[in-house]
């Protein structure tokens, strides 16, 4: 479980290391209410992911967990491996990261040029995530979870701390949900002053699974943003986080995430993965429908993608 003020303690420990992303409003009349887009693909290495790696690290360093010959591993299907290689780099400290055989191959390149030890193997997440668990237990290396720890959640949750400041009179936050991270970060930060709406696509709902189950439960993953969305079920973290502060599910089907993410580059010139462009599907599908003067904040969270890909 997250609060507010882990938010607001991850926000000063990373303050300086991580860009302050812009905010711009979409053309009035497109959408019901008032929409702005929160750029956090514009983040270092492309994602949100970043604010948390940070903070997981700073953190362990401060309790004096990190030996700093040892370092971090984390196990990702690619973004959070980015996020993680690039703050221990930047802080001086080695990084090995572990990934299933079918993590983009733009992301490995990435990682490999970052300087991170990559180890390749396995079919799917759960797989890397045993032998990055295994690895952590042998060395001593502190373990950056992709999205259920409590200082990753808080370190995303910055995303809505910015928000708050960027946008007086912020109703309503769009975000897309695989393992929740980002989700439990920000409906923390937001917390009193906004609501929160998870976006999932059908092929990989584990926010609305784990709500209609009373907790989390696995579910099968498949679609077109299962790189970036493919966590089996939701974290312990952002389902508590999402059960406390009334956090709704929208579902969204793989058409109308394609159709999104064209109209962002169509529109905006904006490139964006998949799993970040399933946030706008729910205003563009009508999944969800503004109410008029009601200001929302749509975050687009990654940018780690090939622009010639549908």
């Amino acid at each position: 479980m997250i609060s507010h003020a882990d938010v607001e303690e991850a926000a000063s420990r990373i303050a300086g290391r991580i860009r302050f992303t812009p905010l711009i409003q979409v053309d009035p009349g497109t959408f019901a209410g008032e929409v702005w887009l929160k750029c956090e693909f514009m983040q270092h290495t492309g994602t949100f992911k970043a604010r948390g790696a940070f903070n997981r690290i700073l953190a362990s360093h401060e309790r004096g967990e990190l030996n700093p010959d040892v370092g971090i591993v984390v196990a990702s299907g690619g973004n959070a491996g980015l996020a993680n290689a690039y703050a221990a780099q930047q802080l001086g400290v080695p990084a090995s990261v572990y990934v299933p055989e079918t993590a983009p191959a733009v992301k490995v390149r990435k990682l490999v040029a970052s300087g991170a030890t990559v180890v390749q193997g396995g079919a799917e997440y759960a797989e890397a995530y045993e032998a990055a668990i295994k690895y952590a237990e042998e060395t001593g290396a502190v373990y950056c979870h992709a999205y259920d720890q409590p200082e990753i959640a808080a370190g995303a949750g910055t995303v809505g701390s910015e928000l708050l400041e960027q946008l007086e009179g912020l109703d309503t936050v769009v975000i897309a949900v695989g393992g929740g991270g980002l989700m439990a970060g920000v409906a923390a930060a937001v917390e009193g002053r906004a609501k929160v709406l998870a976006v999932e696509p059908y092929t990989a709902p584990t926010l609305s699974a784990a709500l209609h189950a009373g907790e989390p439960v696995d579910v099968a993953v498949s679609g077109i943003a299962a790189d970036a969305l493919g966590a089996r079920r939701i974290g312990d973290i952002a389902y508590a986080v999402a059960s406390r502060t009334g956090v709704g599910s929208l579902l969204v089907s793989d058409d109308d995430i394609v159709t999104a993410r064209s109209w962002l580059w169509d529109h905006y010139r904006i490139v964006v993965e998949h799993g970040a462009a399933a946030a706008l599907a729910a205003l563009q599908s009508g999944a969800y429908v503004p109410s008029e003067g009601e200001r929302v904040a749509v975050v687009l969270c990654g940018s780690n993608t090939d622009p010639s890909t549908v």
